[in-house]
């Protein structure tokens, strides 16, 4: 599943390319075109053109719709950058059979790396000691344009949270998949080429991050465990000594976290806050 602004249609078609080159039996997919056209892609691969941009999560919640509800005539689901590429033939195979061997498993996090230098980034590894990127392991949460789902997870804990719109919608399902039972794997040996990238190339990205930080915290956390997260945050933040614009621009959003509804609220057990911590990521950081 790919969602695209069709602004990438070289990058889209070397993608499509990767995904029909892997081992085993063929991969349907679907890529949905965010508030514009799709552009042309090889016979058989399904396109869906929405009127408007619903965000990442809204784009790839219609995605997983389009393998019927909750993606349920398919037993896992991809999701894909359009300017990303699978950097092996067997990356779907690895997947069927992590699925396979263990029925708990419910997301993989797929390795990301440069195509021409080979690096991760270290904020592309998803857990708290990222130094050694080569190093599988039991995460807590997952990268969005580069990982696959069990499709019962969408079917028992429900989709990507649209209102988020772009940053965090990950975490979000992740927090809800472990607080049900799931666990999340980061595995290096599925890799898929990506550009090396800054995240705040988006205009809205302060904003979103500081909003949807505090619209997860008020969703998922215990009430106590609210204004610890959100205040590690903030100091980490503050540390970080961004610009006076983006600094202006996360306050802003940290703001309207608080004065807009969040969605429903479901907070999660206290047990998969111990969970969480003996994952290596307690939920306050």
């Amino acid at each position: 599943m790919i969602i695209t602004m069709g602004n990438r249609p070289d990058e889209l078609r070397a993608l499509l390319d990767s995904v029909a080159k892997q081992d085993g039996d063929r991969v349907e997919v679907v890529v949905v075109g965010n508030g514009s056209p799709v552009p042309d892609v090889p016979e058989g691969v399904r396109t869906i053109e929405l009127p408007e941009n619903l965000g990442i999560p809204g784009g790839r919640n219609v995605g997983i719709e389009a393998f019927g509800p909750s993606g349920r005539d398919v037993d896992v689901l991809m999701f894909l950058d359009d300017d990303g590429l699978l950097a092996q033939h067997d990356t779907a195979e690895l997947c069927r059979q992590a699925f396979e061997a263990d029925p708990k498993l419910g997301i993989i996090s797929f390795r990301i790396a440069d195509p021409d230098t080979g690096v991760t980034q270290r904020r592309h590894v998803p857990r708290l000691r990222a130094a050694d990127p080569m190093r599988s392991s039991r995460v807590t949460t997952f990268l969005g344009g580069a990982n696959a789902v069990r499709t019962k997870v969408f079917a028992e804990v429900g989709g990507l949270p649209d209102e988020f719109f772009y940053a965090h919608e990950e975490t979000d399902l992740a927090w809800r998949a472990l607080d049900a039972g799931w666990m999340i794997d980061y595995r290096s040996d599925m890799v898929l080429f990506h550009p090396t990238t800054a995240p705040s190339r988006h205009a809205v990205y302060h904003r979103m991050v500081a909003r949807n930080r505090v619209w997860l915290a008020r969703r998922n956390l215990p009430a106590l465990l609210v204004p610890v997260y959100l205040g590690v945050w903030m100091l980490l933040t503050l540390l970080r000594r961004p610009s006076r614009p983006a600094l202006r621009a996360w306050f802003g959003g940290f703001r309207e976290g608080w004065t807009t509804s969040c969605g429903p609220r479901r907070p999660m057990k206290w047990r998969t806050v111990w969970r969480l911590t003996r994952l290596g990521r307690p939920p306050v950081i």
